[in-house]
């Protein structure tokens, strides 16, 4: 069964990919707008009424992407060693003030890029500000003007773990070198421990195992998450690298998305990145109308647009340096066991707390 669907997607990779992308993104954008699911928000319902109810929908997601992730590998479906998150390079100091910019970023923009893009969706035109600044300053920070600043003050922040004896930066390999177990069983011990801890810290909680709404969003972007990572995984052609083994993530392809909308021509047809971006910003309108939520809003005063966009382009810079967002990294990244993931997923928490202190001391 799987031969035959990776036979069919590998005949025509940018079809399936970009169509399959497509649905994938629409679906993660429905959800997210109708379920509310904000990891933001899940920061400030923690620090305002003690409710952690959106953030363990947050880790579901993870649980679910890390367990789906860990039967895709077994099927055979994808190998996550060819993915960008296990690199032995580990970026451990790009990981932690990344994820502290864009942690502290998304307060000030009112949501990550992923609310952002929901939002867009059903008619915020700040969020589309928000979008366009995020996305100009990642590609500034890739290999712009602030790129030869980033090598600069980054390089000297990267462990190679290859003189470790370690092919990856998976905790699982990690444990497995320093027990004794092997990279295979180590990994295996690893998820079995960290899927059963958010499992139990989710459900052992009587408020959120009647909570249909957050259990949904949970599973659903989880399933989402294991979707992307499934779709790109059939695309992997030992004879082609037209298809990254990748899945949801939206910093970067958010300006890979503007790009594309103002070089198509030359640039043919879209990747993963900007198919999903697109069906996100779509399923977002979707949900909108569902609920009859559909309307434009805009900045309310000076200070809102200034907050705004300051947020953006912290979320932009911290985002590539951190190699993912809230979904990018704390979702994706995180479904893979990869250390650097796990870093960043901690400092984008501890950023988005330190920025809701700042802005309840300046408010």
């Amino acid at each position: 069964m799987i031969e035959t669907l990776k036979e069919i997607v590998v005949g025509s990779p940018g079809y399936y990919v970009g169509w399959g992308g497509l649905m994938i993104g629409i679906a993660f954008g429905f959800i997210v707008y109708r379920t509310n699911f904000c990891t933001m928000g899940s920061i400030s319902d923690i620090l305002s009424f003690g409710d952690y109810s959106r953030f363990r929908s947050w880790l579901l997601a993870g649980a679910v992407a890390i367990m789906g992730v860990a039967g895709l590998q077994a099927l055979g479906v994808m190998n996550t060693a060819d993915s960008m998150y296990l690199t032995p390079s580990f970026a451990w100091l790009a990981n932690i003030v990344g994820g502290l910019l864009f942690g502290f970023g998304m307060v000030f923009s009112g949501g990550c890029l992923s609310r952002n893009l929901v939002r867009a969706g059903g008619g915020d035109l700040r969020s589309i500000v928000v979008l366009l600044i995020a996305g100009i300053f990642g590609y500034m920070t890739i290999g712009g003007l602030l790129g030869p600043l980033r090598q600069t003050l980054f390089t000297p922040g990267t462990t190679d773990l290859t003189g470790f004896g370690l092919k990856t930066q998976g905790i699982g390999e990690i444990l497995g070198a320093a027990t004794g177990l092997g990279a295979t069983t180590g990994t295996s011990v690893m998820t079995i421990l960290i899927v059963g801890a958010i499992l139990f810290f989710c459900f052992s909680n009587p408020h959120f195992r009647t909570s249909p709404r957050n259990i949904i969003a949970g599973v659903g972007i989880g399933l989402c998450v294991i979707a992307g990572w499934m779709l790109t995984g059939l695309a992997q052609d030992e004879f082609s690298e037209e298809v990254a083994l990748i899945s949801l993530t939206f910093v970067r392809p958010t300006g890979d998305t503007l790009e594309y909308l103002m070089r198509y021509t030359a640039l043919g047809a879209p990747g993963f990145g900007v198919v999903t971006t697109i069906g996100a910003l779509l399923g977002g309108f979707l949900g909108a109308l569902s609920m009859r939520r559909l309307h434009l809003t805009t900045f309310a005063d000076q200070s809102d647009t200034i907050r705004n966009m300051f947020g953006a382009a912290l979320m932009g810079v911290g985002g590539v340096l951190a190699l993912g967002c809230t979904v990018g990294q704390a979702m994706t990244g995180f479904s893979t066991l990869a250390t650097g993931s796990i870093l960043t997923f901690i400092f984008i928490v501890a950023g988005g707390v330190i920025g809701m202190k700042t802005m309840e001391r300046f408010a």
